[in-house]
């Protein structure tokens, strides 16, 4: 007998149906040689303090820092898991062989790891890859199973992410608890991950606070009914302003220069997890959380591929397959029917399979919605993940930018003018532009103004004005550029090439941010103001006795995730990393015990 571990009973009765195991049990289904049994996501854990050593079941400082000798692991404390490991344990036991059917990606591979060493399974194991749970999609992984052994980077990864989470987390919570905490009872939680990305809000928070705004003047004039802008920009002195103003009233502008020039905007990029959370919170105000239980979802319904990806490109082998899909999305008939008869696009900025690893970006299954009961928030999700989808095929946008160029007086103005010659993938849409990254800063850039037609040389009178203006402080963090500052370990980064370069260096995994961010409102250390992120006065007081960089840096974090990408990649030890992890463990205890000066003062 072949016994199948899922990660969920949902995704077990999926594969069931493909295997033909129809017969309920107990705990999993059988049939046609096949047990399909499951997890209810973890059922094992690292263990606890307490569990190596009964001196540790006490928190005091001397007992830091404390490293086991070899990190075990243990059932997770609750009935209905310790039910479902037992029937697990039996199946597993007397299996003939294994398959692991885990979600496809680190956490999945280490979650089924650990219940099969609980098991003491002993027999052949394979691995089930899998990216969407249309039954097309499950047949042909079953066709292609893979040794477990093929995984074993991508399980020593997941384990070193968990055992530098338990060494830093226990130690420094412990010690940060005891020596500073303010009441008794109070515990002073840090993460390896949560505790840089409280420093990044609290950054941003002292940055706006000391903000001093300073006063600038900006020169323009009406001409035409158009407004031309001095090319001096920022004029800091307002004398010097006024004197400018007055120099040039009452005498003629002069159009010296028009330049139009041609340019083209491709489609927005596909979605990997985080641009999607960072899109429904600017375009629903979605949670981060939210956002990926409703992707989540979307993916055990056969409606979208698998969800937790950081790339945003499609590998080569999927482009046979787009035809197909696009025709399966119903709903989007007439966005779909110009593409239909015709070769599809295939541009490099969306299928390069070298930008590929585990998994490609989030895009529809082909399955119809129709057929599917969804919720509101559901369909609003699944509706971002199609359009985009659609918009790749399409053509680029074709624009005219045109720039007229002024004088008075050897003073320079400067108008410029954007016209849509052909809107391109803009109508999938409906005529808008959908590039997250460009709307980012929207409310700072220029207005786009329709310009009459000039000829160089013309001549005429104009209005001009002083304008005072002010410095503006940096904005706080909302969900969506926390997200990104995240996956940049706090770089401020528009360029899309030059992020995917810096998301090796990201801190968290695009899964595990959205837990990051809401246990950061579960310890009461960040508050929701509006769609603002603002630091409570706790999370601002821990911040301020942190003097660790180790531990509240983004730029370092980043630099231990890159390192676990390495393990997973076959480009790093994971014995080596352990062992820089308990040094630096060793390093924080020994310098907060030194240090008798730091007071936490909210």
């Amino acid at each position: 007998m072949i016994v199948c571990i899922a990660e969920k009973p949902s995704v077990a009765r999926e594969i069931a149906k493909v295997l033909g195991a129809n017969s309920q049990h107990e705990g999993y289904l059988e049939g046609n040689g096949y047990q399909v049994t499951w997890t209810f996501g973890h059922l094992c854990t690292l263990k606890e303090p307490q569990d190596y050593c009964d001196q540790w079941r006490h928190w005091s400082l001397g007992s830091l820092p404390m490293v086991p000798p070899r990190f075990g692991i243990k059932l997770i404390d609750n009935e209905g898991y310790k039910k479902q490991f037992a029937v697990i344990e039996r199946l597993m036991q007397a299996a003939d062989g294994i398959i692991n059917c885990g979600d496809a990606g680190q956490e999945g591979e280490l979650i089924q790891r650990w219940v099969m060493q609980k098991a003491k399974a002993t027999c052949p194991v394979q691995r089930l890859w899998v990216s969407s749970l249309t039954e097309e999609a499950i047949r042909e992984a079953f066709a292609n199973l893979k040794p477990q052994d093929d995984y074993q980077s991508l399980y020593e990864a997941g384990l070193c992410r968990a055992i530098g989470d338990w060494l830093l987390g226990m130690n420094a919570t412990r010690l940060y608890t005891l020596r500073f905490r303010q009441q008794q009872g109070q515990v002073l939680s840090i993460g390896r991950v949560q505790t840089p990305t409280l420093a990044m809000i609290v950054k941003r928070y002292f940055e706006i606070k000391n903000f001093k705004p300073e006063k600038y003047w900006i020169l323009s004039t009406l001409y035409r009914n158009v407004v031309f802008t001095s090319t001096k920009g920022k004029i800091k002195k307002p004398e010097e302003g006024q004197a400018a103003m007055e120099a040039i009233r009452g005498k003629d502008f002069t159009i010296t220069d028009i330049q139009q020039k041609a340019g083209t905007e491709a489609p927005p990029r596909l979605f990997d997890l985080t641009s999607l959370q960072v899109e429904c919170n600017k375009k629903y105000s979605f949670s981060a959380d939210d956002t990926l239980k409703h992707i989540q979802s979307l993916y055990e319904k056969k409606l979208t591929t698998y969800p937790r990806v950081d790339t945003t490109y499609l590998s080569d082998d999927v482009y046979a397959k787009c035809p197909s899909i696009l025709q399966g999305i119903t709903p989007y008939a007439p966005l779909v029917q110009p593409l239909m008869g015709k070769k599809l696009k295939k541009s490099k900025k969306v299928f390069d399979s070298s930008k590929v690893t585990d998994h490609h970006a989030i895009i529809p299954t082909g399955q119809n919605p129709q057929n599917v009961s969804l919720s509101h928030d559901e369909k609003r999700v699944y509706d971002l993940v199609a359009r985009h989808f659609i918009a790749v095929f399409y053509p680029d946008c074709v624009f005219s930018t045109t720039t007229v160029l002024g004088d008075v007086e050897k003073v320079e103005f400067k108008a410029t003018g954007k016209q849509i010659l052909e809107e391109g993938w803009h109508v999938v849409f409906g005529g808008k532009s959908e590039s997250s990254e460009n709307s980012e800063n929207s409310e700072n850039s220029d207005k786009e103004q329709v310009l009459p037609k000039f000829e160089q040389g013309e001549h005429g009178p104009h209005e001009p004005s002083l304008t005072e203006k002010q410095t503006t402080p940096p904005k706080p963090y909302t969900e969506a550029t926390l997200l990104r500052a995240m996956e940049t370990a706090g770089k401020t980064v528009e360029n899309e090439e030059l992020r995917d370069a810096l998301k090796a260096n990201g801190i968290g995994r695009p899964s595990t941010r959205a837990a990051i961010i809401e246990t950061l409102y579960k310890r009461q250390y960040i508050s929701k103001v509006r769609k603002s992120l603002e630091p409570t006065p706790t999370g601002i007081a821990l911040i301020g006795v942190i003097q660790e960089e180790l531990l509240k840096s983004a730029e370092l974090t980043g630099q231990w995730e890159k390192k676990l990408r390495d393990i997973e990649a076959h480009k790093y030890n994971a014995a080596q990393f352990i062992e820089e992890l308990k040094q630096m463990t060793l390093q924080i205890v020994q310098e907060v015990m030194a240090d008798g000066t730091r007071r936490m003062t909210p």
